[in-house]
């Protein structure tokens, strides 16, 4: 083992042991590497005569670039210094702090805990592939509900060999089944010392964010479980964050409820500009830990930013310096806020027009809706034919495009309809399953 590795390693001990055992076999090795990358960023701040130590090219001392590409950049606002470079491994720092400032400011119940700086990562999907390489080895479970995003299984099954435990997600009065998830962690702490829970709110596909009491009980769960000796990996995928259109959906990230509670209890909060600042293509996303640590928190947390650095470093060396420059100057831009209150309005004017719609008698032989209150999505369950049959029929002969899930169920992302276009997708939804009917 990597000599710096072993000090991480050790500073997470002296902190929380706890979280130090939870950490997979790559994560234990894992470390940020001096080399090539810290002689560089000593020779940034005094190589004032010539500097010949990173993989760039420069011309009369300043950045080399084809005018081709930075013509479709405004270089008056943006250089190539911030937009060609690398950036580092962790993410530009001053959108780290931007970022863990704007999480606080979001999450209120957050005040007076202690979490990491995030990490940036190239988009959500990727900050899952590697909280798998940090935290979880072949064979490990991963709990998940039965309605969930089908790249967790891509990323975590097939590529990392965990096994993928699922609990039915909606109890039969509606709500989130709290005792089917109970049972379903019980289960599977019953049989190990290690337990991963994935939770996401608002949730792909179908639109549900816990309430507060359920989001409460959700925390109490793990907690208990926790206390009784098993370490639990809460991991929190807030990709659609701040989209809650209802005023029963929690307004806070799960991992504010979770990220001190207890040694044996560790949250990782995913989120990322993707979804939140409407920047698709971007690929900004963020990892961030909270766990109760004994004496100095920021060591520990150092040392779980260098592990989780390192494995990005690993992967893909670093994301996007442009994509990172972008957000941070729209977050510091005095437009920002009112910028993003207007496209939530829009989206949850376009959820509210979709429950309109979907109150009308005429569809209740056809399916029924699945709860949702949040997000980008809403599903619906149907009776009498196979969703795929159905999807495919759409698409040949109206030219409608929707998602099967499994048997019966269709996903409806109503982010991209607009209000005018509801009620002619579900009236054309209706009329395929008379169709095949």
């Amino acid at each position: 083992m990597n000599e710096l590795a072993k000090q991480l390693n050790a500073d997470i001990v002296a902190g929380n042991s706890m979280t130090f055992d939870m950490l997979s076999s790559i994560g234990k090795n894992l470390f940020f590497p001096k080399g090539i990358l810290s002689q560089s960023a000593e020779a940034k701040q005094k190589a004032h005569k010539l500097n010949a130590t990173i993989g760039i090219a420069k011309e009369e001392g300043k950045i080399m670039y084809l005018p081709s590409v930075m013509d479709a950049i405004d270089m008056e606002s943006i250089p190539p210094e911030e937009s060609l470079t690398y950036a580092p491994s962790f993410g530009i720092p001053a959108l780290r702090q931007a970022w863990k400032e704007a999480q606080y400011e979001k999450n209120p119940s957050l005040s007076g805990k202690t979490t990491s700086l995030p990490v940036v990562t190239c988009g959500i999907t990727h900050a899952i592939s590697i909280v798998a390489d940090v935290w979880v080895d072949p064979g490990d479970v991963v709990i998940v509900p039965d309605m969930m995003w089908g790249n967790y299984n891509m990323i975590l099954n097939v590529r990392k060999g965990a096994e993928i435990s699922k609990y039915t997600l909606f109890s039969d009065k509606g709500g989130y089944n709290i005792e089917a998830f109970e049972k379903k962690v019980r289960e599977e702490a019953a049989k190990r010392d290690k337990i991963v829970v994935l939770l996401n709110f608002p949730q792909n596909p179908t639109g549900y964010t816990a309430t507060h009491e359920e989001g409460r009980q959700i925390a109490d769960i793990l907690t208990r479980v926790a206390q009784e000796g098993t370490k639990v990996i809460a991991v929190t995928d807030d990709a659609y964050f701040g989209l809650f259109f209802e005023d029963d959906a929690m307004k806070e990230s799960m991992f504010t409820l979770m990220c001190d509670r207890h040694e044996n209890l560790l949250a990782i909060k995913l989120d990322g500009a993707t979804k939140e600042n409407y920047v698709w293509g971007l690929r900004v996303g963020f990892i961030s830990y909270g766990t109760r640590i004994t004496g100095d928190a920021a060591k520990v947390y150092e040392a779980l930013e260098k592990k989780t650095a390192g494995c990005v470093r690993g992967n893909i060396s670093n994301c996007s310096h442009l994509g990172q420059t972008i957000v941070l100057k729209s977050m510091k831009d005095p437009r920002y806020q009112a910028e993003k209150l207007e496209k939530f309005n829009t989206l949850k004017s376009r959820a509210n027009r979709v429950k309109d719609v979907l109150k009308n008698e005429k569809y209740k032989d056809a399916w029924d809706v699945y709860p949702f209150n949040s997000g980008y999505f809403m599903c619906i369950r149907l009776k009498n034919v196979a969703a795929e049959t159905l999807r495919v029929h759409l698409l040949d002969t109206y030219g409608v495009g929707l998602i099967a899930l499994g048997e019966k169920d269709l996903r409806v992302a109503f982010s991209c309809l607009d209000l005018d276009d509801v009620e002619v997708l579900f009236d054309t939804v209706l009329q395929g399953v008379k169709d095949l009917s």
